[in-house]
Parts: C-alpha cells; structure tokens; sequence
C-alpha cells in the first residue's frame, strides 16, 4: 500500500512515517521543503513535493497513485502562532487540510486518517479547536473512508512541549511551570498516536469513526514534570509562575525573533486534556503506553535522545 503523509518531517507525522515505514509500506511524504525532508528522512522514505496551501495542480501530482493519506499537519514552533509567515491554526489544519482533502478525493485516494486534537469542537473556546473542527468537517464530508484521532497531549524526544520544559534542567536550578500546573492531563506517548495512526489504515473498526487518544493514566501538569525529571535522574525545584504574569511577559516575547513565547501559547500549554479512551479500546483493543516507560525510551541516560 502506498501512505502519503501530511507533516511527515514533523513530530506526529515524523513517527507516523517511521511506523509504516518499518510495517513495510509504501512511504510518501508530502513537503513543500523537499531537498530539506529529503536530508531528514530514511532513503527508504520517497518526498514529494507539496503545499498544503499552494497550487492544487501541484497537490494532484503529489498524490498521484496514493492509496491512502495520513495528514498530521504543523506548523513551526507550534503552538505559538505567526500570522506573518501565515503558521496558525486557521490555515495550516483548517486550511491545509481542507485543501489536502479535496485532492484526495481528486486523486481517488481510499483511506484518509486525521490527527485532530481532544476538545476539537464546532463552538469550543479556543480557536485552536475550532480550526481542527473545520478540518475534522472536510474529513467527514470527503466521501473517503477515514478516521480522525483526537489525541491529548503527546509527548515523545522531539515534542516541543514537555521537553521545553525540562530544557530548564539543562542550565538552571529550577523548573518554571506555566501557572499553578495543576492542569489535568493524560499524556499519550507518540509511539502510541503513530501506531493507531498505521492500524487505522487497515482495521475494519476503524472505519468512519472518531476516536480520543490519551495515555492509561491521569496526572496534575506538576507531576508530569516531577516524572520526567525522575526518570532523566534530575533533581530540580519546580516553581510555579502566575499565567496573568507570563501572559504579559508573551505580549512582549512574542515581538522577538523566533516568538518565544505567545498569549495564546500560554494559554494553549496550560489548558486541561483528558479523554475517554473507552470507545477506542473496545474497538481497536490496545495497550497504552505507562508515561514513566514512555519517557524512559528517550530522557534515560544511554538512550537514543537526552533532552536534559
């Protein structure tokens, strides 16, 4: 079977790549920066070239022969946004996937698979939310057999969000937190995400449905951080940090380059995640991955990444 995927030199999609890759399918992603991808990417890994949000001749080509697409879109430096470069949530999942699955329904792909994200919703609060429910419509509407997994927060080497924490350890005493940390949250691990990503390709449950994604257990933002730091074998005081405080400083931090820091990034790391996996489960039987083992494939010493 030929995979394109959407995002396959990211994060998600990076692992999602390297999952199929190694069940022996037919790997495309799909990159607007190919030479990049390509320096990025197993040789086993074929690039095409496309933009989600570029010529639609372009995005047909790209697809050609494509049997199913997997599309896990981000933007850089997610979650915080840069209209500017046009890297919000709006155009990149709104947008791009729109946009991905109208070619696919061109190109006669047979299978689409969305990574969305939990608390997608027509009215949510957040935009952010918001702009996957738009991508979740064009999914549903395609006409193409799909699943759409909605996952909580996923965390594995190469996140950007609990590694951006830890990244503290590296240089200083303590540990800031975005607010009291006493967010819930059920971490998914993305070993996790990427194999019900390739399983949903082939399994007859998984056709048609929407599924929430999160880890077997639920803990405080707090005791996520006291983990990691316990299985890198660092010993850090974590200081919480007031979220009116850190907004402020992000009205600021989000004029320099890079745009270290956002409003709504503030807002976006500290809002709660947790799911009901029951469905899944009964569906699509699975073991999820504990978040002390998940954490020590990366953050223990000797281990193929060490982030702190």
């Amino acid at each position: 079977m030929t995979v394109a995927v959407a995002g396959g030199t990211g994060f998600v999609g990076g692992s999602i790549a390297a999952e199929l890759l190694r069940r022996g399918e037919h790997v495309v992603v799909l990159s607007h920066r190919p030479a990049r991808a390509r320096d990025r990417l197993p040789e086993a890994i074929e690039v095409r070239t496309a933009d989600a949000n570029g010529d639609p001749a372009v995005l047909d080509a790209a697809l050609a022969g494509v049997d199913a697409l997997v599309i896990a879109l981000a933007f850089p430096n997610a979650p915080m946004e840069d209209p500017t470069r046009g890297w919000t949530y709006e155009r990149v999942d709104a947008g791009g996937t729109e946009a991905l699955v109208a070619a696919a329904r061109r190109a006669g792909v047979g299978r689409l698979v969305y990574i969305s994200g939990a608390g997608a919703a027509e009215r949510a609060e957040r935009h952010w939310f918001r702009a996957k429910w738009r991508a979740e419509q064009a999914v549903q509407s395609s006409g193409i057999q799909y699943t759409i997994i909605r996952p909580t927060w996923i965390y594995g080497p190469r996140d950007v969000s609990l590694n951006r924490f830890l990244g503290f350890a590296r240089w200083l005493p303590f540990v800031p937190l975005t607010g009291s940390g006493s967010q819930l949250l059920a971490p998914v691990f993305v070993d996790d995400v990427a194999r019900l990503a390739a399983d949903s390709l082939t399994d007859a449950a998984a056709a048609n449905q929407t599924f929430e994604l999160g880890g077997p257990q639920t803990y405080t933002m707090r005791q996520i951080v006291t983990i990691a730091l316990q299985v890198a074998g660092k010993r850090r005081l974590i200081l919480p940090a007031p979220a009116s405080l850190l907004r402020l400083a992000a009205r600021v931090l989000q004029h320099l380059p890079g745009r270290l820091l956002t409003p709504d990034g503030v807002d976006f790391v500290n809002q709660p995640a947790t799911v009901d996996v029951a469905p899944l489960l009964a569906a699509m039987p699975r073991r999820l991955t504990p978040l002390e083992e998940g954490l020590a494939t990366y953050l223990t010493a000797g281990k193929r990444s060490t982030r702190v």
